[in-house]
């Protein structure tokens, strides 16, 4: 399995819950954080208990938050698929603006025409990124039990080079390839990236021996 940026977090997550379907994970510039060393230990978890105790917050204050999250989401949904917002956020994460074309522009803003798409957004920012603490990077490299490559766009503003290092320091059965290129490394440097990605390929298939290979690559 291939993934990229948000995807690729989804992707570990997806390998640690169905181990029989994946023989390898690639990620690319991957999202997802480390938990925080200094944090009390379960205090949400505490929290989550005692918000379920009170009637008050499960039949009021939970149905109001919610109707707040969901017109806040929804706007910065809106605001996010634009297509002048999409390029300057592409620019900004590519080593090389020229990269950023309508074709590609295009082909991230399409998707978000679906009538779900607003949902996907909303449920994925509800309740992934306010709950963080609940999934993290090391609860799911402490379950993955596959081989890991990380190929790293090192000039990336938003996912730098020592998350890829902390990653590969962390799980051992991984290999790091370093690309000079920003947040797309497999837009930015295809020629780069095919080629370290078809050498980790075949040596999954060295280290298979004569077994008979698994279905397809799957890209995220």
């Amino acid at each position: 399995m291939v993934a990229f940026s948000l995807g690729g977090f989804t992707t570990l997550f997806a390998a640690t819950e169905v181990p029989e379907l994946v023989r390898g994970v690639v990620l690319l510039n991957s999202a997802g954080q480390f938990a925080d060393p200094n944090a009390p230990p379960k205090a949400e978890e505490a929290a989550a208990a005692e918000e379920e105790v009170s009637a008050l917050t499960r039949l009021i204050v939970k149905p109001l938050k919610e109707a707040f999250q969901r017109v806040v989401l929804g706007f910065l949904f809106w605001q996010a698929k634009q297509p002048a917002r999409v390029e300057k956020v592409l620019k900004s994460v590519y080593k090389d603006p020229s990269n950023v074309d309508e074709y590609l522009i295009s082909s991230i803003t399409a998707p978000t025409a679906d009538p779900n798409a607003g949902e996907v957004y909303y449920r994925l920012m509800s309740r992934f990124v306010a709950n963080q603490s609940q999934y993290t990077l090391d609860k799911l490299l402490g379950k993955l039990t596959c081989p890991l490559l990380l190929l790293w766009g090192d000039l990336d503003p938003w996912v730098g080079p020592s998350k890829a290092a902390r990653i590969h320091e962390f799980y051992a059965n991984s290999t790091v390839v370093n690309l000079q290129a920003g947040h797309c490394p497999h837009d930015e440097a295809p020629e780069q990236f095919n080629a370290a990605l078809l050498q980790w390929l075949a040596s999954l298939e060295e280290e298979a021996g004569d077994q008979p290979a698994e279905p397809s690559l799957q890209v995220v």
